[in-house]
């Protein structure tokens, strides 16, 4: 392990935390971007937890420059702020592995609440494919033309795309390949805590053809566009004369919330086969019996492949239930949604 940090007292706190006897051990530490690139090419971390706000080269342009170098998997730890959240989904475009939300700001000498999901996720980086993290391919894309619509269209079909670890990435690849005028809403479940789905729904929304946002309660589902559940909170339809959008808070489901299977599942019951269910990158098996639901009531079910997921353990899941139509690469996996909404 490597902790960038450009405090002291954080590089310390952190190197207590992380240290597990005889599992993880911090062997190196740095206080800002350059010192980093630097240690990474002579200590050859297995993973690297990095700070983002830090003097000579951030924690943004270092991401960046050891993905360009030598690929490690890098742990973004985060602000609980609006720019923070803004940061952290810059880092993870630039191919930051996952990252965890400081508790209290830039100095967190609580950063041991976090513990446990810190390391979850250090662990899963160590098992992770270097040559899975790069840069994302839109990461420097512009700001897309949204096609000119005519009145809003309730949508009479659904896509619903579940995706955790790595998925940040592997949504970016998807949405901005779907086409404007998509006739079908989209709902996506992405496991991220509360205060960073919606800078998410921001950037993607900025680099894609489709509307994005972040659900709301009461929101309808319209065709060409997409809503995220906002962190926190599972996201349900309400079915109706409009098939609304409702958000709870009830117990989380896989340790999770959102959770992918409460979503998908209630998808099923509303739009029975009008529905395509699509599982990303993930650690875990949400969204493995939600998938069946959608395949049991005659939708149709796509998986990313092995070779393209960050982490295997969502898609993996899927596969082995048996409810997976097609299981694909990364890249094409918005022409397969394409596909199965036109019945080919």
């Amino acid at each position: 392990m490597l902790v960038v940090d450009d405090s002291i007292l954080m590089r310390t706190i952190l190197t207590d935390v992380i240290n597990v006897p005889g599992e993880i051990a911090v062997i190196g530490t740095a206080k800002n971007g350059i010192e980093a690139v630097e240690m990474i090419k002579k200590l050859a971390p297995d993973v690297v937890t990095m700070d983002i706000e830090m003097p000579k080269m951030d924690g943004i342009t270092a991401v960046r420059t050891i993905m360009k170098e030598k690929p490690t998997p890098v742990i973004m730890l985060s602000a609980l702020t609006q720019q923070g959240a803004r940061e952290t989904m810059t880092a993870l475009s630039a191919g930051a592995f996952d990252f965890v939300p400081k508790p209290s700001g830039s100095i967190s000498l609580d950063i041991d609440k976090v513990r446990e999901p810190l390391l979850a996720k250090i662990r899963a980086a160590c098992r992770v494919d270097r040559d899975k993290l790069q840069s994302s391919p839109t990461a420097d894309l512009p700001e897309k033309q949204k096609p000119k619509r005519a009145n809003a269209v309730k949508a009479k079909k659904l896509v619903v795309i579940g995706s955790s670890t790595g998925g940040p990435g592997a949504l970016e690849r998807v949405l901005t390949r779907l086409p404007g005028d998509l006739k079908a809403g989209i709902l996506v479940v992405q496991h991220m805590p509360a205060g960073f789905t919606r800078s998410l729904a921001e950037r993607l929304n900025r680099i894609s053809e489709i509307d994005i946002k972040e659900a709301e309660e009461g929101d309808t589902i319209l065709e060409g566009r997409a809503l995220i559940a906002p962190g926190n909170y599972h996201m349900l339809i309400r079915k109706g004369l409009s098939q609304l959008i409702t958000l709870n808070q009830e117990p989380p489901v896989h340790a999770v919330r959102p959770a992918v299977d409460i979503t998908m599942k209630s998808a099923a019951k509303v739009y029975g086969d009008n529905i395509v269910g699509v599982i990303l990158t993930g650690m875990g098996s949400d969204g493995a019996f939600g998938l069946k639901e959608i395949k049991d009531i005659g939708g149709r079910t796509i998986a990313c492949d092995q070779k393209t997921s960050v982490i295997f353990g969502m898609p993996k899941a899927a596969i082995e239930l048996g409810c997976v139509d097609r299981v694909v690469p990364l890249d094409d996996i918005a022409n397969e949604i394409v596909g199965m909404l036109r019945g080919y």
